[in-house]
């Protein structure tokens, strides 16, 4: 056995002793579960703090002023003033040219044609002739009524000298009563013969004037539907032209059936009702004329009644079967108006903005009377001479401080063109013109 002390053989590996460290390093520790937590809740209290700073300095403004657009930008708004005027109350509807008459002119009697005596669309009087047919058919035929009728005068004449001679004779004694009476009865069979032959000549003469045509009222006359030359009978159906009156003319519309005891009312002040007819875009006035009046019934597919205005059309401006709008007034009332944009509807009902000196903006409730395609009456909660919002109301609220349409912009912080900052600019546009320009002029000079 080997002491531990002795060498170790020249064969034997020398054995690995371990190395001691020099110093002793302690190993790092994790750290503390306090100073985790500590440092989250400064993350957290930065977070806030940035988030709380942005927030203030974007509402800042909005706070100040009361608007509402981003980053408390003033509203631009329309505005008007509140005014008191004579309110026409009116019905608006649609209505449809009525000529009071419309006329085909038909042959009574048949015949040729022989003369055409109007134009196309020309305005005709009454009483005017417009066409001829042949008269000679019916020239003979009267010829032959009136010589019948002078013959059985003649028969007449004679038995009634026969009637007075047996007559004398009868008093005399010298005829018999019988005969007497016979000649009486002829007397007045001749009689009925004569009246028979008056209205056959009647007849004949009437037959004859209608181979006059006239008109029967005045009007327009339209197209020509037969020509000259051709055989027309009695009462065709297709007649020789049309006439439509066209003074004084109808219009014909619908009122709501509300409407009818406002109607009826005005009517039995025997006051009349005016009513003025527009074209289709109601820009340019055609004719104005006064209510005629109104159905006895409702329409009860539209809840309207029809009703009629009468115009004198002197101008010949409304055109029968032409679409027009019909306007028509009812009375006048004195009201407060405003315009028809400035007042809303919220959940408490109609209100508008009013706007006061400083221009701030405050919710009126309001309550609305007659109104018409441009004004409303207000009735209770707004004063003659107030500023309402009449545009740009959607992007306010109450409180808010808004900018009238036509005021001049307030200069930013920066300044504008009459600023400090704005005067400065000018010179140094100048200076940056004249740079340009020496630059201009360098870049043209030769080189060296």
């Amino acid at each position: 056995m080997e002491s531990p002390n002795s060498e170790p053989s020249s064969g034997d590996s020398p054995a690995v002793q371990p190395v001691q460290p020099t110093s002793s390093s302690p190993p790092p520790r994790p750290p503390s579960r306090r100073k985790r937590w500590l440092g989250s809740l400064i993350a957290l209290l930065l977070l806030a703090a940035l988030g709380g700073g942005a927030w203030y300095l974007i509402n800042r403004k909005a706070g100040k002023e009361g608007g509402p657009g981003f980053g408390g930008a003033t509203v631009t708004v329309g505005h008007a003033a509140a005014r008191e005027i004579e309110l026409p109350v009116t019905i608006d509807a649609l209505g449809t040219v009525t000529p009071l008459a419309t006329i085909t002119l038909k042959a009574q009697v048949g015949g040729v044609l022989t003369e055409v005596l109007f134009t196309e669309g020309q305005t005709v009087a009454k009483n005017q002739l417009l066409a001829r047919i042949d008269p000679r058919p019916y020239e003979q035929a009267l010829m032959q009524a009136r010589g019948t009728r002078q013959r059985d005068e003649a028969q007449l004449e004679a038995a009634r000298v026969t009637l007075a001679r047996y007559r004398t004779l009868l008093t005399q004694d010298s005829i018999a009563r019988q005969d007497v009476d016979t000649q009486a009865a002829l007397v007045r069979q001749l009689e009925g013969t004569v009246t028979t032959d008056l209205a056959a000549e009647a007849a004949a003469k009437l037959n004859l004037d209608y181979t006059r045509i006239t008109s029967p009222v005045a009007g327009r006359i339209g197209l020509r539907a037969v020509d000259a030359g051709n055989t027309v009978t009695a009462n065709a159906t297709t007649g020789i032209a049309v006439i439509t009156q066209m003074n004084p003319i109808d219009v014909q519309f619908s009122v709501p059936q509300d409407r009818v005891p406002d109607i009826q009312a005005q009517l039995a002040k025997g006051e009349p009702l005016a009513v003025t007819a527009f074209d289709r875009t109601r820009a340019v006035t055609l004719d104005t004329g006064t209510f005629s009046t109104l159905d006895n019934v409702v329409d009860t597919t539209t809840g309207t009644v029809k009703a009629k205005a009468r115009f004198g059309n002197a101008e010949t401006t409304l055109f029968p079967s032409q679409f027009v709008n019909v306007q028509m007034l009812l009375r006048k009332v004195r009201a407060v108006v405003v315009p028809v944009t400035a007042v809303r509807t919220g959940p408490n009902g109609d209100y508008v903005y009013v706007i006061d000196e400083e221009r701030r903006v405050s919710t009126r409730p309001v309550k609305r009377g007659e109104a018409n395609v441009e004004v409303v009456a207000i009735t209770s909660g707004l004063r003659v001479g107030e500023n309402v919002v009449t545009e740009g109301g959607d992007r306010i609220k109450d409180g808010a401080v808004v900018q009238l349409q036509g005021d001049r912009p307030a200069a930013g912080p920066r300044g504008g063109a009459s600023g400090p900052r704005g005067a400065a600019s000018g010179p140094r546009g100048a200076r940056g013109e004249r740079g340009e320009g020496s630059g201009e002029r360098r870049r043209q000079r030769p080189p060296q």
